[in-house]
């Protein structure tokens, strides 16, 4: 054991800074937003910093064994402070111009946060089930903030209902657990269940329960209802937030549930993992091709990138783990980038962004925009040389390197498919013509435009230098076990 104060700083940090967020926008009557944006991003700096001290290639517990900090919650927490701040940048405008920029909304993204964290550094069943709670509760109101607007708060009361019953089927699960191995430790279960004091048949439906409730939460098919009607039913920030940084804890939540928990298992959920993988790269990238909305289409795109991870994972190998955190570290900066544009032209445009053709003459009024939406939707589409490309090129890789080479076929064809929607998008920017009524305006704010610019190149540059990160991810991978 060590010392609980440094392990578990960061996580103190944001604790502390979420309730006095919260309460001086209550004393400043929410009128002050500027400096409540510079103690949120003042809080991820140095949450950042402390995560960063922490060394990697050692377990550090803390509470009993029940907190981990290691390799994998070191790399998961410092991609979720970096893509926080940029959701924050990228929001601040859109939010405030809907008086929406209020203490609720930076002390909710920091619970959110907070959750995340828990989650990601969970190393027994009940700790995963608080941060699980803690940030489902976050997204849930976060998602009806916008008070005013009914699509949004229809799209929290789905959420919420869909989520319940995902934290219950994972709660069961838990619960089954408990009662087989008379442990919530998440080492201890995988001990007791190698030394097969477990009944292997009962275990199966709790493993069931267990992925199931995974699934939810990473919006995997047939688990996903929830995502294309949550994505357009909230504000546009929110869709950012809940499409990014969630993910993190849903990778850690991932792994150290069925490889540090269940390896014994690994044929039962390595199976469940192949099959939602494929229906989700299909479902979701042939339900989008009929979508005329952004966010939904962005939502279907998303449970397509999620069958790729989910491909990745379920080969059970640290080649295949070290492609899914490749992957969503890619799918992190494209996302970001791609709901920043969205952000930015919705800014600069007299009505919001809501429909693709809404993006028609993007090139002709604003050519740097134009730009980088060519290169993000490039990227998405999986077209060298952007991240992209070489992230579905790692996990396509590594899932023939174990010899699964008709699902291999699979995620290329899928991928293939999904160029369609992609290429149609950047069709629309580059050659129809734009609708009189709804032009862009000139106004725009250059720090937001450096960002997404810095955030583009960025696609580029790790795309065609992706060893760097790729090492890391490997390493990452290599010292969780």
């Amino acid at each position: 054991m060590t010392n609980i104060f440094s392990v578990a700083l960061p996580e103190i940090i944001i604790l502390i800074s979420a309730m006095s967020v919260l309460l001086l926008g209550v004393y400043f009557n929410n009128k002050n937003s500027t400096s409540l944006f510079g103690i949120t991003q003042l809080t991820l700096l140095l949450s950042a910093y402390f995560t960063a001290q922490l060394p990697m290639d050692s377990k550090l517990l803390a509470f009993g064994g029940m907190f981990i900090s290691d390799s994998l919650s070191i790399y998961l927490k410092l991609l979720s402070y970096f893509s926080l701040s940029l959701v924050l940048i990228y929001s601040k405008d859109f939010l405030f111009q809907k008086k929406l920029l209020t203490g609720e909304f930076f002390s909710l993204t920091l619970f959110a946060l907070l959750g995340i964290n828990l989650i990601i550094s969970s190393f027994n069943l009940l700790t995963v089930y608080m941060g699980i709670e803690l940030l489902s509760l976050s997204l849930y109101t976060l998602v009806a903030i916008d008070r005013k607007n009914k699509e949004a708060s229809e799209a929290a009361l789905k959420y919420f209902i869909l989520g319940a019953v995902a934290s219950g089927f994972l709660l069961y699960g838990f619960s089954m657990v408990y009662g087989l191995t008379g442990t919530l430790a998440i080492d201890e279960i995988s001990q007791q269940l190698m030394d097969a004091q477990a009944s292997s048949f009962v275990f199966s439906f709790a493993l069931v329960f267990i992925t199931v409730g995974i699934a939810f939460k990473f919006g995997a098919a047939p688990f996903q209802l929830w995502v294309p009607d949550v994505y357009q039913g909230s504000s546009t920030p929110i869709t950012m937030f809940i499409g990014s940084v969630p993910k993190f804890a849903s990778m850690a939540m991932l792994i150290r549930l069925l490889y540090q928990s269940m390896d014994y298992y690994v044929i039962d959920w390595q199976s469940m993992l192949l099959i939602m993988a494929i229906i989700s790269m299909l479902l979701g990238n042939i339900t989008a091709i009929a979508q005329v909305k952004i966010k939904r289409l962005l939502a279907y795109s998303a449970i397509s990138h999620v069958g790729f991870i989910f491909l990745g994972l379920a080969t059970g190998a640290v080649t295949g783990i070290a492609s899914a955190l490749f992957y969503v570290s890619a799918y992190m900066l494209m996302t970001l980038a791609s709901f920043g544009i969205i952000i930015i032209l919705s800014n600069q445009k007299k009505n919001e962004i809501i429909e693709i053709n809404d993006l028609a003459g993007l090139a002709k009024e604003k050519p740097w925009m134009a730009f980088l939406l060519l290169i993000t939707f490039l990227s998405l589409a999986g077209i060298p040389p952007t991240i992209g490309f070489y992230a579905k090129f790692s996990v396509i890789q590594s899932v023939i390197q174990f010899g699964w080479v008709w699902p291999a076929v699979i995620a290329i064809i899928s991928a293939l498919i999904g160029m369609y929607y992609y290429l149609k998008i950047i069709k629309i920017a580059y050659f129809d013509d734009p609708n009189s009524d709804k032009k862009f305006v000139k106004q725009q704010n250059f720090e937001f435009t450096i960002t997404l610019s810095i955030n583009v190149m960025a696609i580029i540059l790790i795309g065609l230098f992706p060893e760097f990160l790729l090492d890391i991810t490997t390493l990452t991978s290599i010292l969780i076990f």
